[in-house]
């Protein structure tokens, strides 16, 4: 039989061959695909899968030890710190402690150098400040005078603010000391320079914000009622505030205290002014009043400075206030959920943000950096950090038993204010 008289032929032998060739290309790609998988070695060794190849789609990768990387998901941390609220966290342990201590900083005003005053105690030293949902690096004040070279911070307001730039200079004098170059009269408004770096620190005493007589003397005691202009801003820092770079101001808590209140040089009324025929107007009417001139201040202003607005520090003052026997015995920061704010902390704190968010908008607006410090919760969990009876020096030296002032309003230095510094090198570092 011929092979073309034999149909089957063909087929089965064109069968064969098509096996012969597809077994061929299996074997083909099979080779292939193991060597495609052996250039890479996968590394169990780290939690993360890391990923080593040579191969050119690493070019879209960074690497790092233990870590894996791309650049989709760097924008995806970028979009978590952006949302990250640096202000919402807890106390941790911080077994380094503080970077200063009473021997080594000389701008520790006496009522906050709890050590020198023989407060005997130092666990409150070891806590920092941790956000819940990023990472707060520690201050580092060699980058943040570098930072600063040739710049002006202010801050404005209370003793609050006196006690933060205590602390602020502590820090940043373990790379240059600073050197005093003014203060007032009564030494509550002074100015610092930084020789090395040019950096210049001022602390403005301005507890109203606002023009203001007062007629109290260093131990609170009033002779007569505070007198507040609501409609004109107190010229010791408005006066300067052209020179300022980067500013915090703050306010809050003087205005508690009884005063009568004027506009176009009118008394409009007063706060817990008894016995005098005139309108309770309320705390809260004069702050928000004031700070919604300072803020307006901000807004129009041609020099642009960076602001923040810092928020109320809580006291924690129990059985009582300052001035009738309130004491400060904890040893320990709250946990969240442990402690509330008090009522009148509260409306202080819900105006300044009140405050804040119709600023912020016009801020944008026109150019005008304003953002919020708000000390205020993570200072509500320190209940452990204020000089309570250690205001003075070895209170009960001569009787255990002595009945001393407390404060529990102010920090120990060093002490919890410190951590503010590391919330404002973040602010910085991130904007």
């Amino acid at each position: 039989m011929n092979w073309d008289s034999n149909p089957l032929k063909p087929i089965s032998f064109y069968k064969q061959n098509s096996f012969l060739i597809k077994l061929l290309i299996l074997f083909l790609l099979f080779g292939l695909t193991i060597r495609f998988f052996s250039s890479y070695s996968i590394d169990f060794s780290s939690p993360v899968l890391e990923i080593k190849t040579s191969s050119p789609v690493t070019d879209l990768l960074t690497f790092d030890k233990g870590s894996l990387t791309s650049n989709s998901t760097n924008l995806i941390e970028d979009e978590a710190k952006s949302k990250c609220d640096l202000f919402k966290g807890e106390w941790i342990p911080n077994p380094s402690g503080p970077v200063y201590n009473n021997n080594s900083c000389p701008f520790i005003e006496l009522p906050q150098n709890c050590m020198t005053n023989g407060r005997p105690d130092s666990d409150y030293l070891y806590w920092r400040w941790s956000p819940l949902d990023c990472k707060l690096d520690k201050f580092n004040p060699e980058k943040f005078l570098d930072l600063m070279s040739n710049k002006y911070w202010a801050f404005i307001g209370d003793s609050i603010s006196r006690n933060h730039v205590q602390s602020f200079l502590c820090t940043l004098s373990q790379v240059d000391q600073a050197k005093e170059i003014y203060h007032d009269e009564e030494y509550k408004s002074k100015t610092w320079v930084f020789p090395l770096y040019n950096f210049t620190v001022t602390v403005i005493w301005s507890p109203y914000l606002v023009k203001a007589e007062i007629f109290e003397d260093n131990d609170g005691v009033s002779t007569s009622e505070t007198q507040l202009h609501l409609d004109k801003l107190d010229e010791k820092w408005t006066s300067r505030y052209n020179n300022f770079d980067y500013v915090i101001i703050a306010g809050g808590k003087w205005f508690l205290k009884t005063a009568i209140y004027f506009e176009n040089n009118t008394i409009q009324g007063c706060h817990y002014c008894h016995g005098r025929n005139l309108t309770e107007l309320g705390f809260d009417h004069a702050y928000r009043k004031a700070l919604e001139l300072v803020l307006n201040f901000v807004m129009n202003s041609s020099h642009k400075a960076q602001v923040f607005l810092r928020t109320i520090t809580p006291n924690h003052f129990e059985n009582g206030e300052w001035h009738n026997g309130g004491t400060c015995n904890r040893k320990v920061p709250f946990k969240e959920g442990e402690v509330n704010i008090t009522d009148i902390d509260r409306i202080l704190y819900e105006v300044e943000l009140q405050e804040f968010d119709k600023a912020v908008g016009v801020a944008s607006e026109k150019d005008v950096s304003l953002k919020l410090f708000d000390t205020t919760r993570l200072s509500l969990l320190r209940p452990d950090g204020h000089p309570g009876p250690y205001r003075q020096s070895h209170p009960f030296a001569k009787d255990k038993n002595a009945k001393v002032q407390y404060d529990c309003l102010h920090w120990c230095l060093p002490g919890p204010i410190d951590s503010w510094n590391d919330l404002v090198m973040d602010i910085l570092m991130n904007d």
